[in-house]
């Protein structure tokens, strides 16, 4: 079944953050907070700091009628500076990939700081910052 969650970045507190809006929603993280230090990492990088690699890759929380919020860390140390508009981020996660690469080709149409679609060690991923402002991730996984 197809679903939409907000996405969220944060510089270097998301877990206090996610810690606290569990409070407030009285709910459970959906699976474990991962770490950075806890994903492949891609060959030719550069080996990350304790502080980094300590730092959330991904939390996901519930919070009302069936929407979730998720997160992660911007690390500066690659190039990531939180900035009003690109701190939050609709995610579509559609039933198909060619749902995914249609909602992908639409809506990248006259965007910018676009990730085209590709093959991740999560499941098929891609994101736009469509024409007007808005920054859209796609997400698509055989497990869904």
């Amino acid at each position: 079944m197809a679903k939409v969650s907000i996405y969220l970045n944060f510089q270097g507190n998301t877990e206090e953050a996610f810690n606290f809006y569990k409070d407030v929603f009285k709910t459970e993280f959906i699976g474990p907070v991962m770490k950075m230090k806890d994903v492949p990492v891609p060959e030719g990088m550069p080996p990350l700091s304790e502080q980094d690699a300590n730092s959330v890759m991904h939390v996901c929380l519930p919070i009302l009628g069936g929407t979730n919020i998720m997160g992660t860390d911007m690390l500066e140390s690659m190039g990531h500076k939180l900035v009003v508009g690109n701190n939050t981020t609709i995610n579509l996660e559609p039933d198909s990939k060619e749902e995914a690469d249609r909602l992908y080709n639409e809506l990248s149409q006259g965007a910018t700081d676009c990730a085209p679609m590709r093959q991740e060690f999560w499941g098929y991923w891609g994101c736009c910052l469509d024409r007007f402002g808005i920054r859209w991730m796609f997400n698509y996984s055989e497990q869904q």
